[in-house]
């Protein structure tokens, strides 16, 4: 089972995300903190799996709570669970070490998958954050000649395999695993081993990282 912590100052948020959690079969929840305080301080006492992080904390922010946390707990996965998808809060919590970013707008069974997939070494975000990722690192320019001028420079210089760029292409619109396979007709274990021959061979460690050399920034 993923161990998954709860950082939410809201209570009725907290015990949404509780009971989404304590539905699963996969993932079981074993503490909920109402602080980024309180969060720094306890959860070096109780290491989870995951971390489901709201951002506006009310005192010290999510965003800042992970910077702090990264160093002392690098196994953990900490993924943004917040009402936001302003830029600026999207790259800072990316920059300070969250592995994800999906919008409390998500539906739980999705919720869950991106936990999941998050704890398998994946690096879900929420469609629309996706979306804007794509926007800054393909800013100015036609996204389709990008995509298709780096698709065939990657099969070239990081021997990507066709297939390897499909998939890559899925993970620069936001989509899950389980989505991706669908779309693509080959199973989430084939997704998973597709996306670790791709940051292998890109040499990366995140989704955001991949999609940043796929528009060629």
């Amino acid at each position: 089972m993923i161990k998954v912590a709860v950082v939410e100052d809201k209570i009725d948020l907290k015990i949404a995300l509780e009971e989404i959690i304590g539905m699963s079969t996969t993932c079981v929840h074993i503490a909920s903190y109402t602080s980024g305080e309180i969060a720094i301080s306890e959860l070096l006492n109780n290491v989870p799996d995951v971390v489901l992080m709201d951002i506006n904390l009310g005192g010290i922010s999510g965003i800042e709570v992970v910077r702090q946390l990264k160093s002392k707990m690098p196994s953990v996965k900490y993924m943004m669970c917040t009402i936001y998808e302003e830029d600026e809060k999207i790259f800072d919590a990316l920059r300070a070490g969250a592995n994800a970013y999906i919008l409390k707008k998500t539906p739980p069974l999705k919720l869950i998958d991106a936990i999941v997939e998050l704890h398998n070494g994946g690096a879900p975000m929420s469609s629309q954050i996706a979306a804007k990722v794509v926007n800054v690192f393909a800013r100015n320019n036609n996204v389709g000649q990008v995509q298709a001028a780096n698709a065939n420079s990657m099969l070239t210089k990081h021997s990507l395999s066709q297939r390897e760029i499909e998939v890559l292409d899925q993970l620069s619109k936001g989509l899950l695993y389980k989505e991706i396979s669908n779309n693509l007709n080959i199973s989430s274990e084939t997704v998973r081993k597709h996306v670790y021959n791709i940051y292998d061979k890109l040499h990366v460690d995140n989704r955001v990282e991949a999609i940043n050399i796929y528009f060629g920034k």
